[in-house]
């Protein structure tokens, strides 16, 4: 079992029925899916160009959880909001994972609406930070 098994069981205890994690290839200017819960719907394949926008400013370049607890405040970054919301998802975090000062990659958690509450963000954050290590080297193989 992976890290990513883990983690996905821990944060499905605290509420998030789907969760990802995307891997930064800056080199290749690509996102790659390196872990799925929902593999129809978001599968583990293949490559995306990475998007210069306010989500990429705050999450990549600023290093910051970026919260959208309602669809409209992440709609205007994720391509697949339609998809998202016909899943019964209305919110959304993307926690980076930095190691040596670069994002390697995103923890990616998604629930319903207004469920990313101050008091279970820092729970999701706690998670993420504990796992730190071993997200860093699973991330690391690519």
């Amino acid at each position: 079992m992976t890290v990513y098994h883990t983690l996905h069981a821990k944060c499905a205890a605290l509420g998030t029925r789907l969760l990802t994690v995307t891997v930064q290839d800056l080199a290749r200017d690509v996102a790659r899916r390196a872990y799925t819960s929902h593999p129809v719907e978001y599968p583990v394949s293949g490559t995306k160009p990475l998007t210069r926008d306010g989500w990429y400013d705050f999450c990549i370049t600023g290093q910051q959880t970026f919260v959208a607890n309602t669809a409209p405040e992440f709609a205007r970054y994720f391509f697949d909001h339609e998809l998202i919301t016909s899943l019964g998802l209305g919110s959304c975090v993307n926690i980076p994972i930095i190691d040596h000062g670069q994002v390697l990659g995103t923890v990616n958690l998604l629930a319903e609406e207004h469920h990313f509450t101050p008091e279970r963000l820092g729970l999701y954050r706690a998670l993420a930070a504990h796992h730190h290590d071993a997200l860093v080297a699973e991330m690391a193989k690519g």
